[in-house]
Parts: structure tokens; C-alpha cells; sequence
């Protein structure tokens, strides 16, 4: 409680979090603001048989958008199949790859090119789920979701819509990085998984009350969880300390004292990106399939089943190749070994320069290995679990990974802006005592 009452008592960081709560609260009363010509009853009955499917998969993600049929429906995936795409063709092409290191100035030109590219996915987006709302409609049990289907102004309004939603829920995101506490985009996600959590609860309550879970799977369930969260806290804190040295320094007329201290690498350094990325890029083609209808991609959407095996391997795989791909986008080796050797910096026993880089590599290498498996498995072996109960999405290996992730990270935010208010505090109470004693 004393450290919740110093975060209220800071001014800046007060100000930070309302501001950050402000506009999740925005985004989770737009989540209820329903498509126009459209019966979100209807839907949400529809929704009730697609709990263990893409679409219930796609539904958490935009924090029950889609079985409310909300402006929001899109989420933040065509933002995020945007930032896929930009960091894929920085990789491979040059002079993406020069503005990516020019600092500043090229970044703000890549997230530019990266929101356009998120206004053309959500116009094609919406127009396929336009379609996908009109085939419902045809659908039996179904009702009638759509109530002027194949218009060319309904069509037109859910684009329109849809694609002014997730250019807003784009711009909340990115207010929320710059002027608030935490990542905007992975607190979006957040704040949609958590507003789930309490219906979750509630259905599983009905479950031991109808008799379809006993309490001998309600404990193994409730220990599942504690543990994979468990699991996550000790993971996702650990970190391979590589010991850095700097030499002696000529600091006037005196010799400065060497200085050791090391160089931090986290046995998780892509986060919860790489599960986020290998979802969306799964959902693209279910989605595609969902919306056409077409018979030809019927296979694809059975094989893409999240309770398929065949989905928990490609998931698995493209979680380890996201978790090695997006830890070297974000940690350079080569950048670190020139920075240390400009400053003086060294590991002993190892040369400065390219040896330093081949040893950082060779390190960050092996300790990312076992962080995708540890991703792979979080994100993995709660779905057997979670098949076996028969529960929701929301006690998944990849929602609890990307609930407890993002919480970790914006609690360290937050102590960071506390440890840098106390410093200030410090350097205002001794210096005008420092400046006395000189004065003297």
C-alpha cells in the first residue's frame, strides 16, 4: 500500500497512469459501439458455438469486439500484420534497413509507411468481413445478422467503419506509448484479454454447479494456471549477466579506478511479440476461409483449428522463429562490440572487437533457444489442458503469457519512474549542501 500511495504522490507518474486508464477505458466503451446495419444479438448467439475456434481465438484478441459486432472489430491485428510486414522487408531490403539505423528520423519514417499500410489491411479486412457477416445470414440457426445484405452501402459503411476504428484503436495505442505508462499496443491486447477474465469465471462457476467439471479438475485447472503464471514471473525475469570491464582512466591529474559492471540478456528478449505475431499471421489465412466460404480452403480452416495438432505445431514453430527473429531486429552484436570498444568497454578473457561480437552472438544465441522453447511451451501445453476441461481461451498458455508479460513490463516501467523521481529527489536535497561545503 505505501508504494501504491508514493505512485499517486509523484505527480508525472500520476499523471502518466490516469492518462493511460483514460484511454483504455475509450477503447473498451468503443469495443460496445455496434457495426450500422447490423443485430449484434444475433451475433452473440452465434458467437456462443465458436468459443473453441479461430473465431473465438480472433474474438479475444479484440476484447469481445467481434461478437459485439463493434466499430473495433479489427483490433489491433492490421497494425500488427503491418509491423510483420515492415520488419520482414527491413531485413531484406537495404534502404529499409538504412533508415531502420539512422536513428530517429528513419524510424519515424518506417512507423509512416507502417500506418499506411495498416489503413489499406483494414480496408481489405473489412470488406471480406462485410462478406462474412452477409454469408451468416444464410447460415442455419444463424438469424438474420446482416439486415441488408449485399448492398453496395452496407458494404461501404462496415469498410469505412471498420477501417476508422482501427486507425483510431492505432492512435490510442501510440498515445498511450508516448504519453502514458507501458506499451500502447501489447496494453490494448492486454486490457481485451482481462475484460474477459470475469465471464470466464462465471462460466466455470456454472460448470461445477451443472456437475460438467468436478472440483478435482477445478483444483488441477486453478493449479495450471498458478503455475504457468508462475512459470512466466521466474522466466521472464531471468536474465545471462555478461561481465564488462573498463579500463583505467586519466581524469585530470588523478587515475580514475576501473570499473566493472555487466551486460544484461534476457532468456526472453522478444516478449509477448512472437506469439502475437504467430497468431496473427495464422488467423490471416482461416480468416480468408472463413469469409469466402470457398470449398477448396475448407482444409486449410480444419488444419488451423486451434484444438488441431496440426495448428499446435505450426504455432510452436513460428513462435521460435518470431523469438529469433525479433531479438535480432532489437540487439545488434556486432553495434554492441564497436560501442564497448569505443568506450573503453571489454569481457575479460575475450579480444574487443569482432571476437566480442562473435562471443555476445554465440551467448545470445543459446540463451534465445531456450527462450523459444520456453515460449513455445507457455503457449502450447496449456491448450492439451485447456481441451481436456473444455474451457475458454482465456486460460491458454498465450493469453496468460501476454496478461503476465505485459504486467511485468509496465510494473517495471513504473518502478523505473519512481527510481528516477527518488534520484532526483536525492540530487535536490544535496545540492545546495554540496555547493555550501565548496562555498566554505
Amino acid at each position: 500500500m505505501n508504494t501504491i500511495i508514493r505512485i499517486f504522490q509523484i505527480t508525472e507518474l500520476r499523471r502518466r497512469i490516469i492518462f493511460t486508464l483514460s484511454l483504455l477505458a475509450v477503447y473498451r466503451i468503443g469495443v460496445f459501439v455496434t457495426l450500422p446495419g447490423v443485430d449484434r444479438g444475433e451475433m452473440i448467439r452465434f458467437m456462443e458455438s465458436q468459443s473453441n475456434t479461430f473465431l473465438g481465438l480472433f474474438n479475444m484478441f479484440s476484447g469481445g469486439a467481434i461478437e459485439q459486432l463493434s466499430v473495433f472489430a479489427l483490433g489491433i491485428m492490421p497494425y500488427i500484420s503491418a509491423s510483420i510486414i515492415f520488419q520482414l522487408l527491413t531485413v531484406v531490403i537495404p534502404t529499409l534497413d538504412r533508415l531502420n539505423k539512422e536513428g530517429e528520423q528513419g524510424r519515424k519514417k518506417i512507423n509512416q509507411w507502417t500506418r499506411y499500410a495498416t489503413i489499406v489491411l483494414s480496408i481489405l479486412q473489412g470488406f471480406f468481413i462485410a462478406l462474412y457477416l452477409e454469408n451468416l445470414n444464410s447460415q442455419a440457426g444463424s438469424g438474420q445478422i446482416v439486415h441488408a445484405p449485399g448492398t453496395i452501402g452496407f458494404r461501404f459503411m462496415t469498410v469505412l467503419t471498420l477501417t476508422t476504428g482501427a486507425a483510431f484503436i492505432m492512435w490510442l495505442g501510440e498515445q498511450i506509448t508516448e504519453r502514458g505508462v507501458g506499451n500502447g499496443m501489447s496494453l490494448i491486447i492486454f486490457a481485451g484479454i482481462v475484460a474477459g477474465l470475469p465471464d470466464a469465471l462465471l462460466q466455470i462457476r456454472e460448470m461445477v454447479a451443472g456437475e460438467q467439471m468436478s472440483a478435482f479438475q477445478l483444483i488441477a485447472l486453478a493449479g495450471m494456471a498458478f503455475g504457468v503464471i508462475a512459470f512466466i514471473c521466474f522466466i521472464e525475469r531471468g536474465q545471462r549477466r555478461i561481465p564488462i570491464q573498463y579500463a583505467k582512466r586519466l581524469v585530470g591529474n588523478r587515475v580514475g579506478a576501473a570499473q566493472s559492471t555487466h551486460l544484461p540478456l534476457r532468456v526472453n528478449m522478444a516478449g509477448v511479440i512472437p506469439p502475437i505475431f504467430a497468431s496473427s499471421i495464422l488467423m490471416f489465412p482461416t480468416s480468408v476461409a472463413s469469409w469466402t466460404e470457398a470449398e477448396w480452403m475448407q482444409p486449410v480452416q480444419a488444419a488451423l483449428n486451434p484444438s488441431d495438432w496440426r495448428y499446435m505445431v505450426l504455432f510452436s514453430a513460428l513462435n521460435i522463429f518470431f523469438c529469433f527473429f525479433y531479438t535480432s531486429v532489437m540487439f545488434n552484436p556486432v553495434d554492441v562490440a564497436e560501442n564497448l570498444k569505443k568506450f573503453g568497454g571489454y569481457i575479460p578473457g575475450i579480444r574487443p572487437g569482432t571476437k566480442t561480437a562473435e562471443y555476445i552472438d554465440h551467448v545470445l544465441t543459446r540463451i534465445t533457444f531456450g527462450g523459444a522453447l520456453y515460449v513455445a511451451a507457455v503457449c502450447v501445453v496449456p491448450m492439451f489442458v485447456q481441451d481436456m476441461f473444455k474451457v475458454s481461451f482465456y486460460f491458454g498458455g498465450t493469453s496468460l503469457l501476454i496478461i503476465v508479460s505485459v504486467a511485468l513490463d509496465t510494473v517495471q516501467q513504473i518502478e523505473s519512474h519512481m527510481i528516477t523521481r527518488d534520484y532526483e529527489g536525492f540530487s535536490e536535497q544535496k545540492g545546495p549542501r554540496i555547493r555550501e561545503r565548496r562555498a566554505v
